[in-house]
């Protein structure tokens, strides 16, 4: 039997073996789409890990400031200091607020450091005998 008298002609045959051009356009844009999706995604991560890159070091300065004032033989004096260190190749400007407590012989003394565009990084509070 051949393929005319099965109902097939050459036009037919040729749709049977291969995509049409419109089968091939929604292919590409649902393959477009997906791209697109993984795109922003890559930007959403690389723009996240840079900001816990930067929280991670902004914390360690904070508590290497913490050490410093913890293990120094005077307590800081009470009221608010700023000042600048440099840490991992950047600059941190820190914060220091010292209160009183409602014992004399403790102080209050709360950390904030910021990166070198301002936004904070590292925040830590800590008590302090006065001695």
């Amino acid at each position: 039997m051949s393929d005319r008298e099965r109902g097939f002609t050459f036009r037919w045959r040729s749709a049977e073996h291969g995509f049409t051009l419109i089968e091939t356009l929604v292919a590409l844009a649902i393959f477009s789409l997906a791209a697109l999706a993984l795109l922003r995604l890559e930007g959403a991560t690389i723009s996240s890990t840079a900001m816990l890159s930067d929280r991670s070091i902004g914390q360690i300065v904070t508590r290497n400031l913490a050490v410093q004032i913890m293990t120094d033989l005077r307590a800081p004096a009470v009221g608010e200091s700023t000042g600048v260190v440099v840490n991992a190749g950047r600059t941190w400007t820190w914060i220091r607020e010292t209160k009183r407590t409602d014992d004399v012989r403790i102080v209050r003394v709360d950390l904030r450091v910021k990166d070198d565009v301002g936004r904070q990084s590292g925040a830590l509070s800590m008590a302090r005998t006065i001695e």
